[in-house]
């Protein structure tokens, strides 16, 4: 068309110019607008076309990036909600009792290490409360032995651990994390940890000493609330010198610890922000205190509960998936709201395995 335009234009002028000149302002008039209509309007067509923003090419792009599947690295098994102390702000509470049987937990724990398991925390609950130690020890045996996951871990209070469970299943366990909120016995009474004449703090002691003894590392988690958030526990973490101290600041879940439906009523116990942070600050010496706030804590665990379900947590409860045994591992995970990136910004992965830990036993 715009080769054609300088020739046309020459016969236009040429045709008006051969016109009376009665005719040649209606002519005039005539050539303005076709040369209104040929270059002007076309040339802002144009220039809006080239305005008009690309939409981009959303099906492409979506098969180019398709979302990641979760592997389940770290996975934290609560095979039992029953325990024997009365934490006011436990999140894990015993809504049940059930526990399923050794051979279907088992089965479970196969399709985790098929789907990429490395590591696996036994918790409750209190896991030695079911047979006296000897499912949770079988299950152990399992993890270590016939799986052989890099890491098995157990989460405890600790009062019902005998040194015989050591004797039989210690060589399989790497790592034992007792709950310890204070070194005070008084505040352990008044959060929850009492029971009867034993002592939570010297009973802590002891367990170290088994740990030691049987090759385990020892770990400590501290949930810190209202009741101990003054406390300066520096010299004592010291002194039992941990591989890790886990710092939790106290959680809220409905249907656990508050809510209509809840066993527990934890708001008393609730600290702010700035309370968890002046306590890290005091705390601040102590090398392997490995802090967790509630942002940190909410989404970056994968639980499982006594049936095998994920629980997801993104809406402030525990909002159950299907259990991995009716629909195995790759289906259930999508419904667990685990967030990957907190879980490794948290340092969820870490050396955890006894073999690496290079401890001096």
């Amino acid at each position: 068309m715009w080769v054609l335009t300088p020739a046309a234009f020459a016969g236009k002028l040429l045709s008006v110019f051969s016109l009376p000149l009665s005719s040649l302002w209606r002519s005039l008039v005539l050539l303005f607008c076709w040369l209104r209509a040929t270059f002007w309007l076309p040339g802002i067509k144009r220039t809006k076309k080239q305005l008009v923003p690309r939409e981009p090419d959303k099906t492409k792009e979506e098969e180019e990036d398709p979302p990641l599947s979760t592997t389940p690295t770290s996975v934290n098994y609560h095979f039992t909600r029953q325990c024997n102390y009365k934490c006011g702000f436990c999140f894990h509470t015993a809504k049940t009792s059930f526990v399923l049987p050794l051979e279907e937990a088992k089965r479970g724990l196969l399709l985790l290490k098929e789907a990429g398991m490395e590591k696996i925390n036994f918790s409750g609950g209190e896991p030695f409360i079911h047979d006296r130690g000897e499912y949770l020890g079988k299950l152990v045996k399992f993890c270590k032995a016939e799986l052989q996951l890099p890491s098995v871990s157990i989460v405890s209070n600790g009062s019902l651990i005998r040194e015989k469970w050591f004797q039989n299943y210690g060589e399989y366990l790497d790592i034992l994390a007792i709950s310890c909120d204070s070194f005070d016995e008084q505040i352990n009474v008044l959060i929850g940890r009492g029971q009867g004449k034993k002592n939570h703090v010297e009973n802590l002691q002891k367990l170290r000493t088994w740990c030691g003894n049987y090759r385990v590392a020892f770990k400590i988690n501290s949930v810190i609330n209202r009741f101990n958030v003054e406390e300066d526990m520096t010299e004592q973490i010291k002194a039992l010198n941990p591989v890790r101290w886990k710092v939790f600041q106290c959680l809220l879940i409905e249907g656990e610890n508050t809510g209509e439906d809840a066993l527990r009523e934890a708001e008393r116990f609730v600290i702010s922000d700035e309370e968890f942070e002046r306590f890290l600050e005091r705390h601040k010496e102590v090398s392997c205190l490995v802090p967790e706030s509630n942002q940190k804590m909410k989404d970056s665990y994968l639980i499982l509960d006594e049936y095998m379900r994920f629980l997801n947590c993104r809406k402030g409860r525990k909002d159950p998936s299907k259990s991995i045994l009716d629909v195995g591992v790759e289906e259930a995970i999508k419904f667990s709201g685990f967030d990957e990136k907190m879980f490794l910004k948290r340092g969820g992965k870490y050396t955890w395995s006894k073999a690496d830990l290079k401890l001096d036993w």
